[in-house]
């Protein structure tokens, strides 16, 4: 399992690549890279918290479902329109496995990892507030097991 916070960008072919490298019997990977929308923006976020919140994210998807591997890479700092901002690579066995953890890891990023976001539009700056959209989605995984 990779989980890394970090400024740079990352590229996906190669995150991809090294976690199908990893085991033989990986016969699916599913990925989600996530871009900064029409409006730059600052994250900020508490280091040793957010990659330990990130962690039991991924702990309970491998508990879920039969997760092989798993790579989650989010930047934090300024961000431009079109930057990647996050990715999450699940390996499985099987695609329904690591479609259903990919998409649960990303709703509970959303909702469960602890990052502050601050959009810079033309009328000034402003902290960007939670929306009910990203906790109904996961909130749908409530009770719900692979």
């Amino acid at each position: 399992m990779k989980v890394s916070v970090q400024t740079a960008d990352f590229d996906l072919s190669s995150e991809v690549k090294a976690l199908a490298e990893k085991n033989t019997n990986i016969g699916a990977v599913a990925s989600f890279v996530g871009v900064v929308r029409e409006v730059a923006m600052t994250l900020e976020h508490y280091p040793a918290m957010t990659e330990a919140a990130i962690r039991k994210i991924v702990e309970e998807a491998k508990s879920r479902w039969e997760v092989m591997d798993c790579t989650v890479i989010h930047r934090y700092g300024e961000l431009q329109p079109s930057d990647q901002i996050v990715l999450v690579a699940v390996a499985s066995a099987h695609r329904g496995d690591a479609f259903a953890a990919c998409e649960f890891i990303m709703d509970y990023l959303k909702t469960r990892a602890p990052f502050w976001k601050k959009e810079h539009r033309a009328e000034g700056a402003r902290w960007v507030e939670a929306r009910a959209s990203d906790d109904d989605a996961a909130e749908r995984w409530a009770g719900k097991v692979g």
